[in-house]
């Protein structure tokens, strides 16, 4: 039984946009401080610290714009992101290719404020707009024997200079994948805005997944494809370095990055000296998520 979510976290929680925007920076100064050895140790003192827009949006992680932290706010203005199709096919009941206001229009778009974890040890507090997932599989109807979803990133070269010419070895288009249950968990959201704003497209306009208790990485932007499979899909950063990113990437203090540790994490916005958060194990969603891996070993399944 899931444990219904009450959420925790309040608009005084949420990171100030321009800190969202400006992640570039602030990572910049912490990683000088860190270098000469003037960030303080771990601790569960103090509040979450509130981050902005501007901090979300400029320092991100979206190799279809390239590789450097800055490229997708610099390129992603060449993305069209209306009109916008989802193909949702495989073990479904009424598989198609679906304008995605046909998918969405008539479901309730609410606010979820949610902490964000970054596989790279800094997090924020970040008010998503959107909707559960499990609301779009439940449209579709999932067949009995579906095990899991899996998910694929547009492909467009042409608006998308990171598919081009690109100097990483990833293979086009970008998966990611869940089991089923997760999917369905009322955690999940598909998300079609930040801050109550449309979804920049540096941050995976015009819809993203979202699933708070994993890794950032996870939550796959510029989604154009849901499929319902029965086996583990391959997801690219599992295909690109098994040993280091795992299918679930559940957000664990206890499993750390083979470069890093995962113990504690850089709240963005905290300031340059602060101290930093010990992460807590599923990103604080313990209590509603935990049981869908009752028996498993967190260490293996990583």
């Amino acid at each position: 039984m899931f444990k219904p979510f009450t959420p925790d976290l309040t608009a005084a929680d949420v990171t100030p946009q321009s800190m969202w925007l400006n992640r570039r920076q602030l990572l910049a100064g912490g990683a000088a401080a860190l270098a000469t050895g003037s960030i303080a140790q771990p601790t569960r003192a103090g509040t979450l610290t509130p981050n902005t827009l501007e901090e979300i949006t400029s320092y991100n992680n979206f190799y279809e714009f390239g590789t450097g932290k800055s490229d997708p706010a610099k390129y992603a203005h060449m993305l069209t992101t209306s009109p916008w199709e989802i193909k949702i096919d495989g073990m479904v009941d009424n598989p198609g290719t679906y304008p995605l206001q046909e998918l969405i229009g008539d479901l309730d778009i609410e606010e979820r404020i949610y902490r964000f974890r970054c596989v790279e040890a800094w997090s924020m507090v970040i008010p998503w707009n959107g909707f559960e997932l499990n609301k779009v599989l439940d449209k579709v109807g999932v067949q009995a024997g579906a095990k899991y979803v899996a998910f694929e990133t547009l492909v467009r070269p042409e608006e998308m200079p990171g598919q081009r010419g690109f100097r990483s070895n990833i293979e086009w288009p970008y998966r990611e994948g869940l089991r089923l249950d997760e999917a369905m968990h009322p955690l999940t959201m598909m998300a079609t805005g930040i801050y109550g704003e449309p979804m920049a497209n540096q941050n995976g306009a015009p819809i993203r997944l979202v699933v708070p208790w994993k890794y950032g990485f996870k939550s796959i932007k510029s989604i154009v494809r849901i499929t319902l499979v029965d086996k583990e899909p391959p997801t690219t950063w599992n295909m690109l370095q098994s040993n280091e990113y795992g299918f679930y990437s559940n957000v664990n203090p206890e499993v750390d990055h083979p470069r890093w540790s995962q113990a504690s994490e850089r709240v963005i916005g905290g300031g340059l000296f602060q101290q930093r958060k010990d992460t807590l194990m599923f990103n604080g969603y313990e209590d509603q998520v935990a049981s869908l891996y009752e028996g498993m070993d967190l260490r293996e399944f990583f």
